[in-house]
């Protein structure tokens, strides 16, 4: 196509594709990089992107009512081709606005319409499918999507898995062939950037040494989007929602036996961490007035409270422990656990106290310690306990992701920057290990950052890795 290999090299003209070496999010250095936010500078080349937009859907037999662009380079796209071919548009909000309607669509919205996605680059398909999610949850169908250039990295099998087709207008083959042909680069840049794109699919590799991890290439979304999937836990959806405001996946286990130093660390760190877990009953000084001191430090550092209790009895005691005692749990603590050892009951006791208050609760499926006896076939049944009482449980206390369900959260505790263990057993794992190798979603540390002489440079370390192997195994989106 003629029009298309004029395209591809004013798109290197506008510096829109470049070539050299550029550190990805991911931390991957790249030998190509595409930065087509730059075309809304270019009236003529966006309108021409746009018109081979639409005359791809149109030559594909693509069957729509309106368009969607994905948010936020290919909005521009689709308001020209919308407005060219006066042609319905409904536009996708990130966040949803906290005031009027609070939508997270933005036009008229027709249940069972079908709306065609519109994309700039598609590497491996997650950004469409979060698009596509939000537009299906409006009642809307979602079978097909356009973009201007596939990477060629495992989107388009990722999206067919998913029952969307997806249209290109270019792949990252057309284009090397077109840029070397005229001369723009030469035979060592294209071999270069077919190893890089050979190496790093996201979906399908024979190559062992893939940068993404086989098992969790079709899988992953951002946290913000996964708190809006349809039955997602109010818990859950506020702490993804959380974590992606405050940047971290961070939780500290607070294991203090002095009052005083807890809110102390609480205070100090609060801003760093997502969630602050406790172990109430070591407190040698234990008070009342403790849990609003706490409460308060929460709703200053926007944090979540997740008293670590392990409950594991019948369920007529589990809600006495839960509900009263010295400590009150239920009536501070956003976030408990239970064993899965007393059966679904421990469940039903607990959610009896905590439904009422909004509560969530994790099931602890593996343990960090050497020898547990929480694996195999006992974790699985944990899984399936949880998604019978998905209406109070959200997620696991897990090693790694047990779960492909996305509305379940993983929370890993043992983690270290180095891998190791202690003299009782403890097993450590490292940030990257557990976020990106291993699927989990939230990091737990505790002796990492206490033993250090400076816990908040720790917890910011922390924070840090633990967010970057997060984005790692969100870079292909």
């Amino acid at each position: 196509m003629e029009n298309l290999n004029e395209l591809i090299l004013k798109l290197h003209e506008i510096q829109a594709v470049k070539f050299g070496k550029f550190q990805l999010k991911s931390g991957l250095s790249s030998p190509i990089y595409f930065d087509l936010r730059v075309v809304v500078s270019y009236p003529s080349i966006m309108n021409q992107v746009s018109s081979l937009l639409y005359r791809g859907a149109k030559e594909a037999e693509v069957k729509f009512n309106c368009v969607c662009g994905v948010p936020y380079t290919a909005l521009p796209l689709a308001t020209v081709l919308c407005s060219t071919h006066d042609i319905p548009m409904l536009i996708r909000r990130k966040e949803a606005k906290d005031y009027g309607t609070k939508r997270l669509v933005e036009g008229v919205l027709n249940p069972g319409e079908t709306c065609l996605i519109i994309e700039d680059v598609v590497t491996s398909g997650g950004s469409v499918l979060e698009t596509a999610e939000v537009l299906q949850r409006e009642g809307l169908k979602v079978t097909d999507a356009i973009v201007l250039m596939d990477r060629e990295q495992g989107g388009k099998a990722r999206l067919a898995q998913e029952g969307i087709r997806l249209h290109s207008l270019c792949s990252i083959s057309n284009l090397l062939e077109v840029l070397h042909k005229h001369g723009r680069i030469d035979a060592e840049m294209v071999q270069s950037v077919n190893t890089f794109i050979r190496e790093n699919n996201t979906f399908t590799s024979s190559n062992e040494n893939s940068a993404v991890p086989a098992k969790k290439k079709c899988e992953d979304l951002s946290y913000g989007a996964r708190a809006e999937l349809p039955g997602v836990h109010p818990m859950a959806a506020r702490l993804l929602k959380l974590m992606e405001k405050k940047k971290s996946n961070l939780c500290l286990s607070a294991d203090m036996t002095d009052s005083k130093e807890l809110l102390q660390v609480a205070d100090a760190l609060g801003p760093l961490i997502c969630v602050l877990k406790t172990h109430v009953d070591i407190l040698q000084d234990f008070q009342p007035d403790l849990v609003k001191a706490l409460t308060a430090l929460a709703d200053k550092h926007d944090f979540l409270l997740f008293e670590d209790r392990k409950f594991a009895d019948i369920g007529n005691t589990v809600k006495h422990q839960y509900e009263g005692g010295l400590y009150q749990i239920s009536s501070w603590s956003h976030i408990t656990n239970a064993h899965a050892v007393p059966g679904p009951g421990v469940v039903k006791g607990l959610s009896e106290v905590g439904r009422p208050l909004n509560r969530g609760c994790l099931l602890i499926a593996q343990m960090s310690s050497q020898g547990s006896l929480a694996r195999g076939e006992y974790t699985e049944t944990v899984v399936k306990m949880a998604e019978e009482h998905s209406d109070f449980v959200f997620g696991f206390i897990s090693g790694s992701k047990i779960s492909t369900k996305r509305q379940f959260l993983h929370m890993t505790p043992g983690v270290q920057m180095h891998s190791g263990g202690d003299a009782l057993g403890q097993q450590y794992v490292s940030p990257e290990d557990v976020i990106y190798k291993k699927g989990s979603d939230i990091i737990i540390v505790g002796r990492g950052i206490l033993t250090s002489p400076d816990r908040v440079k720790a917890a910011e370390d922390y924070k840090t890795a633990g967010w970057e192997a997060y984005l790692k195994r969100l870079s292909v989106l």
